[in-house]
């Protein structure tokens, strides 16, 4: 049997989206951060890493994978995330009554919030 151990995002700036990515989860590193690369981890216990790798990658306006973060107060979230540097997005794929928004992180890496109140 296997497991989700860590998802693996490209980025510019690692040290950027690191200082990201710890504030937006309450995550730590698991070892010092190096130029090109930190796995950022839970800090208080288990669950799935985020492995910030050093890419000239360009960011996909559409990705096939992002993450979604879920939240029981989707506005507070949101602007909780744009504050520490996310921009939301312009997405011309949105439902009717979408209950997700889609930021983008200091890198350009999608992400939706999602609203776990609409069941």
């Amino acid at each position: 049997m296997v497991s989700i151990g860590t998802v693996v995002m490209g980025a510019s700036d690692v040290r950027r989206a690191a200082a990201f990515w710890k504030a937006a989860l309450h995550y730590v590193e698991r070892e010092s951060l190096k130029e090109d690369w930190v796995v950022l981890v839970p800090a208080d216990g288990p669950g799935v890493g985020l492995s910030l790798g050093l890419s000239d990658t360009p960011v996909q306006e559409v990705p096939r994978v992002h993450l979604d973060l879920y939240s029981g107060d989707q506005e507070a979230e949101v602007e909780r995330l744009t504050a520490l540097g996310a921009r939301q997005v312009e997405w011309h794929l949105y439902p009717p009554d979408p209950d997700f928004v889609v930021l983008a992180d200091t890198e350009g890496n999608r992400f939706c919030v999602i609203d776990t109140t609409r069941g």
